[in-house]
């Protein structure tokens, strides 16, 4: 049976992103790694999922929660690593 991870899986995205995109939409994980990998497949998704993450770090900074922004800009930058095309201004 196909549970949660299995779908996860076979996403585009970590479990630390499906995390962020569940935290900023306010969905459960499952959703948000739909979402998130239909984001992905849809012109500038990747550059949108990477604003998501980055309101995450901002909420976090704002709520002085330092070692959430730390994991959420360890998320962006592998996020970024592998989905170059999400750099603002790229021409992707």
């Amino acid at each position: 049976m196909i549970n949660a991870n299995d779908i996860i899986d076979m996403t585009d995205l970590t479990r630390q992103e499906v995390a962020a995109i569940a935290e900023h939409e306010h969905i459960p994980e499952m959703a948000a790694a739909l979402r998130g990998e239909y984001e992905l497949h849809l012109h500038h998704g990747a550059a949108h999922v990477q604003g998501m993450i980055c309101d995450d770090i901002r909420e976090a900074l704002h709520k002085k929660n330092m070692i959430h922004a730390k994991e959420l800009y360890a998320t962006l930058h592998a996020f970024l690593a592998a989905h170059p095309e999400a750099v603002r201004g790229s021409a992707g």
